[in-house]
């Protein structure tokens, strides 16, 4: 009969032969289809040099779906990325990054988001608003109220998930 000591040995093991195989790559596709099979897809309908693809469907807290993909050959994406420094730096600010977390969540007014303890005064938050309206990530939606426009939900979930380490 083994031990409690045994069984516990024997128990972390499985669990490390778990971990292990879940480290050996990306998760295989649940279809079936295979570990790359986004990028299989890219590469079949872009040659070289390549691309770049993203996309993503999203069930949103306020009930609206935001469902994307583009694919952008690598030459647009290097021609373009001095045109892209605006839309990048609305998103460098860690009080923009907030208010964009929050308008996630379901449209809000400048007043609603003032109420959160880390957004500042009013005046600062209509500036950070300002600039993620001017830069496409906050779209008004009458009536002093804002949202994050259902087409940019994946594009700027995926431009944050690219720069987590």
């Amino acid at each position: 009969m083994p031990s409690e000591l045994d069984s516990r040995v024997a128990d972390l093991g499985a669990r490390v032969a778990r971990l292990e195989e879940g480290s050996a790559g990306p998760p295989a596709d649940p279809r079936g289809e295979g570990t790359f099979w986004a990028l299989d897809g890219l590469k079949a309908r872009i040659p070289d040099p390549g691309g770049v693809l993203f996309t993503g469907a999203v069930a949103l807290e306020d009930g609206r779906r935001a469902e994307w993909q583009q694919a952008f050959p690598t030459e647009a994406v290097l021609d373009g990325f001095g045109d892209q420094a605006a839309a990048l730096s609305a998103l460098a600010h860690p009080v923009r990054l907030l208010i964009l977390r929050e308008m996630l969540r379901g449209e809000r007014s400048a007043a609603e988001l003032g109420a959160h303890e880390r957004l500042g005064t009013s005046g600062q938050t209509y500036h950070h608003m300002r600039q993620l309206v001017a830069a496409g990530w906050l779209r008004s939606t009458g009536r002093g109220r804002y949202a994050v426009p259902t087409e940019r939900v994946v594009p700027l979930l995926a431009a944050i998930a690219a720069v987590t380490r």
